[in-house]
């Protein structure tokens, strides 16, 4: 077989995993020197990290004055479950999903919670739903960013401002990274350990007045565990959202999380941020521009995400393969570019369509991206070669 000469340059940081994601440029442990290990996260000195790291994301995202942010356990997984189990079964619900984590709440949310009064508005993967098909009268509960399919909302103009229901959003791959309207938005969750790079666990609760306001009138039918109570005597527990958290979170993970949040502040904020990454996807939405053998899963321009990018092997040879071999081509790119340490962790995810899953958010320098597009090309070329060969 030809050996395929390999790109004379390499991305200084080869990590472009989707979750957890790359550290921010320059992070080392000793920019965590300041945390305070040993230390009760209930002292002075604990409660004051926790809202520090509070009042700094809202700050970077902008989020309104009278919404509460909280710290909660299980990472964006944990704090949607939350919302679920806490302010579903009030009304009727219209779940949007799109790609595998959407398609897990619309199970938690039918088989788990077992709410009878439920529409499911459902797309394959690389494209979005008709979003004007929920009925905002009733709540609504749906992905932001689709991190396993790399479709996003192009903005928030189908919420409308004057609804009835409340708009659950799941925004793990997002938030930092996309302009979200808070206003159209009742519940907004993430974790640290995507766009900011931070470590995982932890997970961010986002709530608007009218989301307070279901919690403290509304009981839902099922028991709550301990870590999904936000109400006492039914008034809203204000401690969660001042930093007293629920269970107790790693005081290193917290220094981690706000010493990416100082880095998002010293680089403009959120429009700072968005601009890394939109520069990042860029320079992946040209590669595949300029190569007819790849192709963006995203199907429409205005839905592709400038964080989880997610790509499809479309050359004919390789689209005339069964499922299964089609799979073995692309993990074979993946595993080659692997051992060449050049690109680690972007095989796409276990249940969407196989290729290549590309983490662009704002940890991500474009130069590094831009020196992974020639081993791209040269990871497909070294399988097609193989792939004649056989």
């Amino acid at each position: 077989m030809t050996t395929l000469a390999k790109p004379d340059l390499r991305p200084n940081n080869t990590h472009f995993s989707s979750g957890p994601c790359s550290k921010r440029p320059g992070w080392s442990l000793e920019a965590l020197a300041d945390a305070p290990l040993g230390r009760s996260h209930r002292a002075k000195v604990g409660k004051a990290k926790l809202k520090q790291a509070i009042d700094l994301t809202r700050e970077i995202l902008g989020v309104p004055a009278d919404y509460r942010i909280g710290i909660v356990p299980a990472s964006d997984t944990g704090a949607v479950e939350m919302a679920l189990w806490s302010l579903l079964g009030e009304r009727g619900v219209d779940m949007l999903s799109w790609e595998s984590f959407g398609a897990g709440w619309v199970t938690d949310v039918v088989k788990q919670l077992k709410l009878k009064d439920v529409r499911k508005f459902e797309a394959p993967y690389g494209e979005l739903p008709d979003l004007a098909q929920a009925d905002f009268d009733r709540d609504v509960v749906f992905t932001w960013n689709g991190t396993t399919s790399g479709v996003r909302v192009p903005n928030a103009d189908f919420i409308p401002a004057d609804r009835k229901g409340l708009t659950i959003c799941d925004a793990t791959s997002a938030a930092f990274a996309q302009d979200m309207d808070f206003t159209k938005l009742d519940v907004v969750t993430f974790s640290w350990q995507k766009v900011l790079g931070g470590e995982g666990g932890h997970g961010m609760l986002i709530l608007s007045p009218r989301a307070v306001e279901r919690l403290e009138s509304y009981v839902p039918a099922w028991p709550l565990p301990k870590i999904f109570r936000m109400t006492k005597g039914g008034k809203l527990i204000e401690g969660i959202f001042t930093g007293e958290t629920i269970n107790t979170p790693s005081m290193l993970c917290v220094e981690d999380y706000i010493d990416a949040l100082l880095w998002a502040q010293s680089i403009g904020g959120l429009k700072g941020l968005m601009a890394r990454a939109d520069a990042n996807a860029k320079v992946l939405f040209d590669f595949v521009e300029a190569n007819d053998w790849i192709a963006n899963l995203a199907k429409v321009p205005a839905t592709r995400s400038n964080t989880s990018v997610c790509l499809t092997i479309v050359d004919k040879d390789v689209a005339a393969l069964d499922a299964d071999a089609q799979a073995a081509f692309a993990k074979g790119m993946v595993t080659a570019l692997d051992k060449e340490g050049v690109a680690f962790d972007i095989g796409a995810y276990r249940d969407a369509p196989s290729g290549l899953r590309i983490w662009a958010g704002a940890t991500i320098e474009t130069a590094d991206m831009k020196a992974l597009m020639p081993w791209l090309t040269w990871a497909f070329e070294t399988q097609k070669a193989a792939l004649k060969a056989a």
